[in-house]
């Protein structure tokens, strides 16, 4: 399918280069699919890069709930060194001595950040406070203090550690695995590993590779999309992210209209599809049914 197609519906899954915003991504994937209904699930800083989920059409319905989903991530971290934003994109704030610091230290203070924490999100983010975003308050030189979010890092595992410079200018360089829920700051564990250890840290490269059910295997690059701009059609992508559901012809004109059907069971959004395999809707079970959350047809 290409742009210049009639109105595509589906998922766009973009590996994300380093230097671009979520938004300039959209930008591009409206331009490839000639309509503006277009929108993403769960933003990107500028650099990093990765799976990025974009909706084309009517999926753009999915993507609050696409953005509810776990997220993998490959994360660097430089301890010793601090910054403004909590990454490398932010001002240099304070160097500190990493003489103490070694693997086995880094695997202690890691444990202390997995599980259910309370995290607090950067300064630096796009949270609304007395609405306006945090982010312009600090770069107005604002003190911004945002209270805890319960998150949760359901996986924290350290896969490499290196000292560089010399003992007046040495940092380590730590590279992590993590697997964590929505609205989890990966800047913000940069950070706090490094105040675990008394050194500070920042996060120097963040890769996403996973959202939901969708992984780097079925991410393409913008220039490939370029070439060959091909979706996951809406019933796959619903298929892919939640629980599927068959519905009888009955259950299918009820659910069409926004009806509910009886309980799904689980506690989490369920795909309705009718008799001929039409994705109908996402319901969820509350107060004793399976009530639409989104629905496709109609």
């Amino acid at each position: 399918m290409t742009g210049r197609e009639a109105s595509p519906d589906g998922l766009v899954v973009v590996d994300k280069p380093a230097g671009m915003t979520s938004h300039d991504v959209v930008a591009r994937v409206r331009r490839l699919a000639g309509t503006r209904r277009v929108g993403h699930a769960g933003t990107l800083d500028p650099m990093a890069t990765g799976v990025l989920v974009v909706g084309v059409g009517r999926a753009t319905r999915l993507l609050g709930h696409l953005a509810l989903r776990e997220k993998d991530y490959l994360a660097t971290v430089r301890l010793g060194r601090t910054t403004s934003t909590d990454d490398a994109e932010g001002e240099p704030l304070a160097a500190a001595d990493v003489g103490d610091v070694d693997r086995a230290a880094v695997v202690r203070a890691l444990d202390g950040l997995t599980g259910e924490i309370d995290q607090v999100p950067p300064a630096y983010s796009a949270i609304k406070v007395a609405g306006r975003r945090s982010y312009a308050r600090a770069r107005a030189g604002e003190e911004v203090e945002l209270p805890p979010r319960r998150v949760t890092v359901h996986a924290l595992a350290l896969t490499g550690c290196t000292r560089t410079g010399d003992e007046a200018g040495a940092v380590v360089d730590v590279d992590l695995e993590l697997t964590c829920s929505s609205g989890t700051y990966v800047r913000a564990i940069a950070r706090d590993l490094g105040a675990a250890l008394g050194c500070g840290g920042h996060l120097t490269a963040l890769r996403r590779t996973r959202v939901g059910g969708f992984g780097l295997h079925v991410a393409r690059s913008l220039d490939e999309l370029s070439e060959d701009f091909a979706l996951v059609p809406l019933g796959d992508a619903v298929a892919a992210a939640f629980r599927r559901r068959e519905l009888g012809e009955d259950e299918a004109r009820a659910v069409a209209h926004g009806g509910r059907l009886s309980p799904s069971g689980h506690d989490a959004p369920v795909g309705v599809f009718g008799p001929d395999g039409q994705v109908l809707a996402l319901v969820e079970d509350r107060d004793g049914a399976a009530r639409p959350l989104v629905v496709f047809v109609g």
